[in-house]
């Protein structure tokens, strides 16, 4: 008899309606990136401590976006949510990006948000240049 085993990974099959939103938010955003003539490098840079959405090429410059989707304003919005916590934990995933890219490490890098109210095709708040390391 040939018994087959499949891997389920339950982090796929359980996604919460928040997590399915962010990853609708997130498809938007790379769509808009694209439509900007940016180059998409990576999607979901994670290491401990951090993560960036995306990481993408515009010309020669490197570019760490966050992208937030918050469907309400009460507790202040997209842009509310990117708190220097936040914004250090996005250097700290940069810092590491660039220390294992090293040839990606000379170019000039800035740190982007892409914000959305909504999931429809209402237009989305692009912040170039957010915030710096400081």
């Amino acid at each position: 008899m040939n018994i087959q085993t499949y891997r389920v990974n339950l982090h796929d099959t359980m996604r919460t309606e928040k997590q399915v939103a962010g990853d609708q938010a997130e498809a938007l955003a790379i769509k808009l990136i694209g439509q900007a003539g940016l180059r998409v490098l990576e999607r979901n840079y994670r290491v401990r401590g951090g993560e960036i959405d995306c990481i993408a090429l515009d010309g020669e410059t490197l570019v760490f976006i966050e992208v937030r989707y918050r469907k309400s304003a009460r507790f202040g919005g997209a842009a509310a949510s990117i708190d220097t916590r936040k914004q250090q934990r996005i250097i700290h995933a940069a810092q590491i990006y660039l220390m294992k890219h090293p040839r990606q490490a000379n170019r000039p890098c800035r740190f982007d948000c892409i914000l959305l109210d909504s999931l429809s095709d209402q237009p989305a708040n692009w912040i170039r240049d957010a915030f710096q390391l400081v």
